[in-house]
């Protein structure tokens, strides 16, 4: 099962400047966890920027699969389809 990464410009240079991932996931129940867990392996920096140290997503990133923000389906367990789309879109603060 393939799928798709799309990354915002700040996170570009974690991922060795790639604004787009594709990632090849084992098995046909893929989750978005499985997903990050590819990134883990290619790109730590970036996946370290995606979830804590604990393993769950980081509050102010938002992953959306397909559209949908993925705290509003299943977090991280979250099924993915064979061609999704997962787009990250940091918070953004300030005062």
């Amino acid at each position: 099962m393939r799928v798709t990464m799309l990354l915002p410009g700040v996170l570009r240079e974690h991922a060795a400047g790639a604004g787009q991932l594709e990632l090849d996931l084992p098995g046909q129940a893929a989750t978005l966890a499985a997903a990050l867990d590819v990134v883990a392996g290619r790109h730590p920096g970036l996946e370290r920027r995606l979830r804590d140290e604990r393993g769950a997503l980081r509050r102010y990133v938002n992953l959306f699969v397909d559209g949908e923000e993925c705290r509003r389906l299943a977090g991280a367990d979250t099924p993915l389809r064979d061609g999704a789309e997962i787009q990250v879109i940091p918070s953004i603060a300030g005062g």
